[in-house]
């Protein structure tokens, strides 16, 4: 892949119980990522993971100052990972993506060369390599983001999101949980800044297991989405 822009980039990766996978994950990035820019910074996000995780993060963030290890000492769920590794990028251009290695970086130069002309491109799963179920749940919530807030993305919750740094100076996100990315979108448009979408591909988990689908976490989804409409119900009284 050859240079797309001159640029300074953060790659925040949220990680849960991904010890045999971030290890090959930091690699691609500095592999297939690196070439693309002229300055990146690497966060891995570690949320209270209960395996070797962060030892493998550490390791490597002592090899290379480009990468860097941002640790909870429990779990705080998904939308926290994001936000924090997100919110401490100091580059120009911020991009997260999960630690699972089902997304690849081959689309990127792609969303590189279109932020010229928007402040985020974000991502939709061309084919989504998950379970059903997981399948049926993501179609529906975006559905129902698109429903109550108005069209906000093909695909909310894909984790394949560039954006400028602008963006997280402007906007301010309460979810730390599964609502996240829809709350992250939401206030994006509402502030006006301009949104690309391209498909991306999508691959099956090789290692590990997804924790999204449990229905504590879709339940707390919900609780906080309903929030999330009331809270902007309000603030659009008040102004």
């Amino acid at each position: 892949m050859g240079k797309a822009t001159t640029a300074s980039l953060t790659v925040s990766l949220p990680a849960y119980n991904e010890e045999h996978n971030i290890g090959a994950m930091i690699d691609r990035v500095r592999d297939q990522v690196g070439p693309l820019v002229d300055d990146l910074e690497i966060i891995v996000v570690d949320d209270g993971s209960r395996d070797g995780t962060a030892d493998v993060v550490a390791r490597i963030a002592a090899e290379d100052p480009g990468v860097r290890l941002i640790r909870h000492e429990v779990n705080q769920g998904y939308g926290a990972a994001v936000y924090d590794g997100v919110w401490a990028a100091t580059k120009a251009l911020v991009f997260f993506t999960d630690s699972d290695l089902q997304f690849t970086f081959e689309e990127l130069p792609g969303f590189i060369a279109r932020i010229a002309e928007a402040d985020l491109v974000i991502g939709y799963r061309k084919s989504r390599s998950d379970p059903w179920f997981r399948r049926v749940f993501g179609h529906g919530w975006s559905w129902l983001v698109n429903l109550l807030f108005g069209y906000t993305a093909r695909d909310v919750d894909c984790a394949y999101k560039l954006f400028r740094r602008e963006v997280i100076e402007t906007i301010a996100v309460e979810s730390r949980g599964a609502t996240f990315s829809a709350e992250f979108l939401v206030c994006a448009r509402r502030a006006g800044f301009r949104v690309v979408e391209l498909p991306v591909s999508h691959h099956p988990r090789v290692a590990g297991s997804q924790t999204g689908a449990r229905p504590a976490v879709i339940l707390r989804a919900f609780r906080e989405l309903i929030r999330l409409r009331s809270r902007l119900r309000q603030s659009a009284r008040v102004v």
